[in-house]
């Protein structure tokens, strides 16, 4: 018994060890080549363009050639606690600015649609779209019903607007963002802002919850998106802080769905960005700076908790990278297949990060076996144990970029602070691949996805950073 029990672990030990090196070494080498694209771009444009043009802020921003007004959609189901502040926030920020808000609530949800009816009765840019139904449905749902919304006031103004401009219940918005979309739709046909998490609160582990949000997002709005655009492939919407230019979002309406978006897909944002490029539509991603220096950029809190941020990331690996694969196809030529391959990994990615954790345990058992019992050398294949020194060289570099991105948006103390916080990272996703599986097996048994939303929090922005 004890034989065939050794056996089994050391045969175990090796196949989820080599499972773990060939998948890490992959992702690894295809985030390295992410890496050298974006440092060859920065590089170039330092020492071509911005050595011979001063770069541009919004304080230096001309007016737009062709002035409009932008339709900002907030989809709101249990959002009472920070729907209120959110608005008087936006339009304290907007004063001066040519936009109409429409927020989307649910007849179910009494709580909301008190606290938004006090501000819509005091300002005329608040316009409420009630959904028919019951909620919740889905994120798409609603966004459709305040197309449709949209709709008919443009109908009654007698003129169409110029953009749609998405956001959350929760966002914290830029006071320039307006006129740096207004200015920016005369160009393309979506635009996307960086969306920067704000710092956690609370114990350390809710602290690194919420900080591991930071980190993806530094790297991710920092570089990745760059990289896409400098490739041109699609810039995939983050569903907050972008804006589509009206007539080209309309393409994507549908009779069926009642508006431009699929109420059965759980990343609708992320999808129109994909469908707006094969239709031949030109995307950006915007970093620009403000008078003070400041990025362009929404803000907001993410999950502190593991089951808020369990649930958050299995809804976006679902709409993403199972039913995206589905849904989305592979459209496009080799710069976008690349990237699409990059979106749909998570899955993946979650088991081969399952196996090296426990190879790891696995070592860890046998080398314990090992201070009692004979064991057989545990030696490993030349193949292994050049993919173990790739993967330790890659996985170095690796977390020492992600280091420095978050240093260059948070400072020093979070880009260290990355290093650990890998660890809370790469447990959420395992987690969240788990439920994305389950959740997506049932759906496609017959169950109906719904908005699985987590709660949200508004900051004091006298005392929060």
């Amino acid at each position: 018994m004890g034989d065939w029990l050794l056996t089994a672990l050391l045969t175990l030990y090796r196949e989820c060890l080599l499972l773990a090196v060939v998948g890490l070494a992959i992702g690894g080498i295809d985030d390295f080549l992410i890496d050298i694209l974006y440092l060859c771009r920065k590089s170039w444009r330092d020492m071509m363009v911005y050595t011979r043009h001063r770069r541009m802020t919004t304080a230096t921003l001309p007016p737009s050639s062709q002035p409009g007004s932008i339709a900002v959609f907030i989809p709101a189901w249990r959002e009472s606690d920070v729907i209120g502040p959110m608005l008087r926030h936006a339009l304290s920020c907007w004063r001066h600015g040519d936009y109409r808000i429409f927020v989307g609530v649910y007849p179910n949800d009494l709580d909301t649609i008190a606290a938004l009816a006090p501000i819509a009765r005091d300002d005329p840019r608040i316009i409420l779209g009630v959904n028919p139904h019951p909620g919740p449905s889905t994120k798409a749902d609603c966004l459709n019903i305040l197309w449709r919304a949209m709709r008919a006031s443009e109908t009654t103004q007698g003129r169409p607007y110029k953009a749609v401009l998405l956001h959350d219940a929760e966002d914290v918005v830029h006071s320039d963002e307006i006129r740096l979309f207004d200015f920016m739709i005369d160009r393309f046909d979506m635009v996307q802002l960086p969306v920067l998490p704000l710092t956690g609160r609370g114990g350390w582990l809710r602290r690194a919850i919420t900080n591991h949000y930071c980190d993806e997002f530094a790297e991710s709005h920092g570089k990745s998106l760059s990289v896409r655009e400098a490739l041109g492939a699609s810039i995939p919407s983050a569903g907050v802080a972008c804006a589509f230019e009206r007539q080209m979002l309309g393409r994507l309406a549908s009779a069926t769905h009642g508006g431009p978006f699929d109420p059965s897909s759980l990343t609708e944002d992320y999808e129109a960005g994909l469908r707006i490029r094969q239709m031949g539509g030109r995307g950006a991603f915007v970093r620009m700076r403000d008078q003070h220096g400041d990025l362009v950029a929404t803000r907001e809190y993410f999950p502190d908790s593991i089951d808020s941020a369990v649930r958050q990331k299995a809804r976006w690996m679902i709409g993403i990278s199972l039913a995206g694969w589905d849904r989305m196809g592979w459209q496009g030529g080799p710069a976008e297949w690349w990237m699409r391959i990059r979106d749909r990994r998570a899955a993946i990615a979650a088991l081969i990060l399952c196996a090296a954790y426990l190879a790891f345990i696995l070592a860890l058992i046998l080398g314990a076996m090992g201070l009692f019992m004979p064991m057989p050398a545990l030696s490993l294949p030349p193949l292994i144990d050049t993919l173990l020194s790739l993967t330790l060289a890659l996985m170095l570099w690796r977390v020492a970029m992600r280091a420095i991105f978050v240093t260059r948006a948070y400072g020093w103390r979070y880009g260290l602070g990355s290093i650990p916080r890998t660890f809370v990272a790469n447990g959420i996703a395992i987690l969240a691949a788990r439920r994305a599986l389950w959740l997506y097996a049932r759906s496609l048994l017959g169950m109906a996805l719904v908005w699985d939303k987590t709660q949200h929090r508004f900051p004091d922005l006298k005392t929060d950073p």
